[in-house]
């Protein structure tokens, strides 16, 4: 982890962003996309994360290896003090210590916005996956069973969430 470093993403990282998750796409059931994004949809949603919660990237000698960001959990108005978080990093970085510098980042960005709840998904099987928020404090609060069909196959969803952030009632908007 010496030469790995969180900052914030800009949409120069948008095809390093791209790069990173076509493969998860392609290849895996751990995104329900069927289609990678270009750099530049990927430009699109790094700038739209950024300006309500956070797209976060992390470097390994300054080059891009993983990716972490969260958004709305829900677009009801009742939800806006919870968002939804997802974290990726390039194939064969797992168990790195990539993820948990992503994720602490990324939950204290968010928590210093005023967010106070953060859910993830994780299509199972996915022990890498679940392994991660739970060292992350993430609760497990249940699984959508055969929730998405990619690759000839039903998949199931589990949801976990953390709380990033408290305060007074009732809260301040996000910021």
């Amino acid at each position: 982890m010496s030469s790995m470093k969180v900052r914030d993403a800009t949409e120069l990282d948008a095809e390093a962003c791209a790069e990173i998750y076509a493969p998860y796409v392609l290849d895996t059931a751990i995104t329900f996309e069927s289609d990678p994004p270009t750099p530049a949809q990927m430009a699109v949603r790094i700038a739209t994360a950024s300006k309500t919660h956070a797209w976060l990237v992390l470097e390994d000698d300054e080059r891009v290896i993983g990716y972490a960001y969260g958004g709305p959990f829900k677009e009801r108005e009742a939800y806006r003090w919870s968002c939804e978080v997802s974290v990726y990093l390039e194939l064969g970085r797992r168990r790195t210590g990539g993820g948990r510098a992503l994720y602490t980042a990324l939950l204290d960005r968010l928590a210093q916005r005023g967010y106070r709840m953060a859910a993830a998904g994780m299509t199972l099987p996915n022990d890498a996956s679940v392994g991660l928020h739970k060292a992350m404090g993430f609760q497990p609060v249940g699984t959508y069973r055969q929730i998405g069909w990619k690759f000839d196959a039903w998949h199931d969803v589990a949801w976990a969430q953390r709380t990033i952030g408290t305060g007074d009632d009732p809260p301040a908007q996000p910021r």
